[in-house]
């Protein structure tokens, strides 16, 4: 009975802020809505002082740390979140600084659009205060069904503008200034691409993948717009030049992690700070992931075009090699040698040529004693005729093995 009153108020109300209030004050407890990345929307609380570290983190950065996305995903609360419709229990997590909570998600015709988050302080909610609680979810979900309408008819047009910035659809700078101004798209001083592409042709694998990087987009300190265009997911991060590529960096690193079953390549360009060089930039990330899914993934080729290198010509030279008939007679007949003592002398060869040829590093990068090293090299002097001291030898050596490793794989 005395939940009907507040819960009939609220359903009058389309104030989020309004309402979180109610609820807050209805079961006495810290409550934040955030919608379906885990942004901030509201947040209020009975006692303030009752707020833990993760709710405090949530409330300053506006959306979940890395930290926090990372253990959820991990603990399969995201996977949790996105199939249950009726409240249930987030156990404490102390690493996180995460005391237990209450979470419901928020729907609209079983469209997900955001979440409630009820910090459990004791006592522990009731059947009938998690009965209100879900009742509450589906008012709140169609109040960000109506918000969320007019946020994708704005991505929508923020979407159009920069694939026409990509794509070079513009006949002058101003033209793509005054468009921008029109959608109130603050450009920013200083921009990189990302692109993030999937061997996966399935509609739901690239949804998956762009819903990803949108949440470990949303923990960075730096604005970003993602976009799916065809099988890719591109993502633009503006801000200050000196740290666009260390953000752009653990974006890639923190995607790949939850892609490990799938194969996803992924390439970071240059940072520019004129927005007409933002296709330049776009074409450098996609250069990275054509490089990597040429060499069908090697886990050798870099995230960042800058750290590119030789790798960027394999395919032209590969083409060449092709058409010539050339194959390298001394790394056939290592190859040979591998097949017949299962010994791993190309690999041997591979991890000291990436050490400069230097006995220490490359042991080490093998696991391997250094005299085990010297005989390993021993064998392959006795194999193949290769002047290691010869640095266009070297050069060639690296190339040929490279593409041997891919026609291996």
């Amino acid at each position: 009975m005395g939940l009907n009153q507040p819960l009939e108020k609220i359903l009058s109300l389309n104030d989020l802020n309004e309402i979180t209030d109610i609820i807050s004050g209805v079961l006495k407890k810290p409550v934040v809505v955030e919608n379906e990345q885990f942004s901030l929307l509201t947040y209020s609380s009975y006692y303030i002082e009752q707020f833990d570290q993760a709710n405090q983190q949530t409330i300053f950065s506006k959306s979940w740390t890395t930290s926090i996305l990372k253990k959820f995903m991990d603990e399969g609360i995201v996977d949790q979140l996105k199939s249950m419709s009726k409240p249930f229990r987030v156990k404490e997590m102390k690493e996180i600084g995460l005391n237990q909570r209450v979470v419901v998600s928020t729907q609209y015709k079983e469209q997900i659009l955001g979440y409630i988050w009820v910090q459990e302080t004791e006592p522990l909610l009731t059947e009938g205060e998690l009965t209100f609680l879900h009742d509450v979810s589906l008012h709140i979900g169609k109040v960000l069904h109506k918000k969320k309408q007019l946020a994708r008819r704005r991505d929508e047009k923020k979407n159009d503008f920069f694939k026409k910035l990509i794509h070079q659809s513009y006949r002058t700078d101003s033209e793509m200034k005054w468009e921008a101004a029109q959608l109130n798209i603050a450009l920013p001083s200083s921009f990189i691409v990302a692109v993030f592409t999937l061997d996966s042709i399935e509609d739901e694998t690239i949804d998956d993948l762009h819903e990803t990087i949108l949440l470990f987009a949303n923990t960075l300190d730096q604005p970003a717009h993602v976009f799916t265009d065809h099988l890719q997911v591109t993502v633009l991060l503006g801000g200050t030049s000196d740290v666009l590529l260390s953000s752009a960096r653990v974006l890639a690193r923190n995607v790949k992690s939850q892609f490990q079953d799938h194969q996803l390549y992924a390439g970071i360009g240059n940072s520019y700070s004129s927005m007409t060089m933002l296709r330049k930039s776009y074409l450098e990330a996609l250069e990275v992931c054509r490089t990597a899914q040429f060499l069908h993934g090697n886990g050798e080729v870099p995230v960042e075009y800058s750290r590119l290198g030789i790798l960027r010509y394999l395919e032209t030279i590969s083409d060449y090699h092709f058409n010539t008939h050339y194959v390298n007679e001394d790394l056939l007949k290592i190859r040979q040698k591998d097949t017949d003592g299962h010994s791993e002398l190309l690999r041997t060869i591979d991890v000291y040529l990436m050490n400069n040829c230097r006995i220490k590093p490359t042991a080490e990068g093998l696991f391997i004693h250094t005299n085990t090293l010297k005989y390993r090299l021993k064998q392959i002097d006795e194999v193949a005729s290769i002047d290691f001291d010869d640095f266009n030898t070297r050069c060639q050596l690296y190339i040929d093995l490279q593409l041997m490793k891919r026609d291996l794989h």
